[in-house]
This record gives structure tokens, sequence and C-alpha cells, in this order.
């Protein structure tokens, strides 16, 4: 009798724990389906907020503010490594221009191990589509924020309500216009499609050193150079090979100059020869390599460079060299260039672009250069003058509004 209770009692609890696990397999397998549903919610919810929004103002807005907050890397799985360079590109509305661009960084040699940067002031499809086509290298989209084309009819962009050009301070006075009170030294009043190239230019230099995620604890050059330029096959190893000379033979060199405004005229017997100079302008303003030391002494003149009126950021960086950056700035150059000018339209020359006849030359001169590729080394042939070069300003910002958000961007990026 006690035998049969026990087995009885026994089997009961047998039956209690088969339904026990089952419940809880069931359970976690409805807590696994529900967690793969949300899984594969914020999946999409992801992907859509990863999308670009083109169709209005306020859609590119927020997705200038997203994409600049994700910073999502292309590429990033299939080049998994450190960059070991870093090369930063002001993109703004020449698409057959950047085409060229795109063209020659995919010859680069090592450009596998390149971080490319595109900076962009304008913003359509036909361009982000030509970024999101690259496959040879890591690449990273950010966006100016305060383009004209986000405020067209606000200040940073033309206010209806702003002065007119060439109007006398007298007149703009009395009509009341808002920038009335603050003509540039030239008597002029702001443009701003003029003002946008130095608000993205010292935007762009606080962003990428102070904000791009990937960059944090990187030490090494960064170039910055435009969409109107064309690189050589061999600017990788160049690059690392002019930094190696800067080690050992100019220390002491701020800056380097990967290209030159001499296109490739006689770089056979150039490709291998750099030299050093002072800072300018017209001379060294293509293919700049920065360093993380050169950008600390920049934002030390912050107000300087926000304030001088003249709405070039070169001329204005030439200002700086000697005067608020203390000692004038030293650059070692590339004198055969390893960064072509192919631009011949832009901010001053909207007409007649023939981006065709640019990409003929090029291939002309290339051909006739290919030999004097890859110099095994390099070696400094030439030592210039390296003082303070004072030049004519140029006018073109005198607005206290573009003062105060050139100042911000610090603080505002």
């Amino acid at each position: 009798m006690r035998f049969r209770l026990l087995k009885k009692n026994f089997i009961v609890f047998l039956v209690v724990l088969v339904v026990f696990i089952m419940l809880f397999y069931s359970i976690r397998r409805t807590r696994d389906e529900a967690n793969v549903d949300v899984t594969e919610k914020d999946s999409t919810q992801t992907a859509v907020m990863g999308k670009f929004e083109f169709g209005t103002i306020q859609n590119m807005r927020k997705s200038i503010y997203d994409s600049n907050y994700r910073q999502i890397i292309q590429n990033g799985d299939k080049f998994p490594l450190e960059p070991e360079a870093v090369v930063v590109v002001q993109v703004h509305n020449r698409p057959a221009y950047l085409k060229m661009l795109i063209q020659s960084l995919e010859k680069v040699d090592g450009v596998q191990n390149t971080l490319l940067i595109f900076s962009h002031d304008y913003f359509s499809e036909e361009i982000s589509n030509m970024v999101k086509g690259i496959t040879f290298c890591r690449v990273l989209q950010i966006y100016f924020p305060y383009s004209i084309q986000l405020y067209p009819n606000e200040f940073p962009g033309q206010d209806p309500r702003d002065c007119p050009r060439d109007i006398s301070k007298e007149d703009a006075i009395k009509k009341g216009c808002l920038n009335a009170e603050h003509p540039d030294s030239y008597g002029h009043y702001r443009e701003a499609s003029i003002t946008q190239t130095k608000h993205h230019w010292w935007w762009k230099l606080h962003f990428v050193f102070e904000r791009v995620q990937v960059l944090r604890g990187y030490n090494g050059y960064i170039v910055f150079i435009e969409e109107d330029n064309y690189l050589l096959p061999d600017f990788h190893k160049y690059l690392k090979s002019m930094i190696e000379v800067k080690k050992t033979s100019c220390g002491d060199c701020d800056v380097l100059a990967l290209g030159n405004h001499n296109g490739l005229s006689g770089f056979h017997e150039l490709s291998s020869k750099t030299e050093t100079a002072g800072w300018l302008s017209t001379k060294h303003n293509i293919g700049m390599g920065i360093s993380r030391e050169l950008y600390y002494k920049l934002m030390g003149c912050n107000t300087a460079f926000c304030t001088y009126d003249d709405y070039n950021w070169d001329w204005t960086l030439q200002n700086l060299s000697g005067t608020c950056v203390s000692k004038p700035l030293k650059v070692l150059v590339a004198r055969g260039s390893r960064v072509l000018h192919t631009g011949d339209c832009g901010l001053h020359q909207k007409e007649d672009c023939r981006p065709e006849k640019s990409q003929e030359r090029v291939d002309a001169a290339l051909k006739e250069a290919q030999s004097a590729l890859f110099p095994p080394i390099l070696t400094v042939t030439d030592h210039g003058p390296v003082e303070h070069q004072p030049h004519m300003k140029n006018g073109g910002w005198g607005d206290v509004r573009d003062h105060t958000l050139c100042i911000n961007y610090a603080a505002r990026l």
C-alpha cells in the first residue's frame, strides 16, 4: 500500500516536472522571438535613420545632424585596420571634378590604407551616390551644418533684409537694413556665397580634429584637398617619405605641402626634390598636411582668424603666420607636385567649365611623368626665407555675424 502511494506521488511529480520544463522552454522561445523582432525593428529603424533625406530643407537639416553624430564609416568591415593616412576633401557642387578626383584616388598605390573624409557644403543625391560608390578604402562623409543651401533666406544665407553689396553705409543706415553698421574694409556688405568657403574650411578643421571619433588617438598628418584636385599614383608613398624627411631634415617645419601650382612642369627633374620656405597662400594652399600640433596653434588664433577681414581662408592663414602665430609658419614643399589643380571654374569663374579638357591635360601630363613617379628617396634641395609676408586684405568679411558664427564653431560643432 505504501509502495503504491509513493509510486503515485512519483508519477505526479514527473508530470509536474514535464509541464514545468515545457512551460519554461515555451516562455524562453517567446522571449527570444520577441528579442529578434525588437532587433529587426531596431535594425530597420537604424537603416531608415542612416538614409540622407534630400526632400526638404528641414529633412536635410535633420539628416545632417544625424550623420555628423553617428559618423558611419563606409567600407569599415572591408578595411578594418587603423589608417596610415587621412585625406579630407572639401566638396561644393562640381560633380564632374569630384568624379575625376575619385578616379585619381582609386589609382593611388596604398589607398586601401587611407581614410577619406568628404566634407560637404552642398547636398545632392548625385554627389552622395558618387561618394557611396567608393569601394577601395574607408570613407566618412561629414556635412557643414551652416550651408547657405540650408538657410536660403536667413543668415548665414542671404537674408532679404541684408544690405545690398554696394550701397553706401549712410544709405544703408537710412534704409535700416540688418547689417548697415558692418560693411567690410572697402565699404561693401557681405555676400553669403562669398563667405561660405572660409566658414566651411574653419568648421571642417575643428570637426576633423575634435569630433571625428575614428581619429581619436590618431597623431599623424591629415592632408586637406578640394574637389577639383587630382592625386598622383604615388601620393601615399610620397606622403610617408615626406614625413620621414620632415623628421630628419626639417624638425621645425609646421606644414607639409604635397602640391604646388606649377603642374607637372619639369617633373622628371623635380620628382624627388623638396624645399623649405615660409608658408604663402599663393603657393602652398594645395595638398596641405596639417598635424595636431599645428591645429592647436591655429586654435589659439580662433578669434584672429574669424575677425580678419578677408573672405579667403588661405590669405587669412597667411596673415596669422608671424602675427598671432608668433613664429612664421614653415612649410616643407614637394617641388614635384603630387596634387594637381584641375578646376577651370569655381568661386569667381562660374561659366565655361570644361572638365573633359582638364582630364585630357592631366592624362597627357601623367603619361609624360609616369617614369619619374615613386622616387626611392627624397632630398631637401633649397631653403627659402621664413618670414611674415604682409598683404592687402581682400575684404568681404566685415559682418559681425560671420565673426560670431566662425568663433563659435569650436563650441557648436
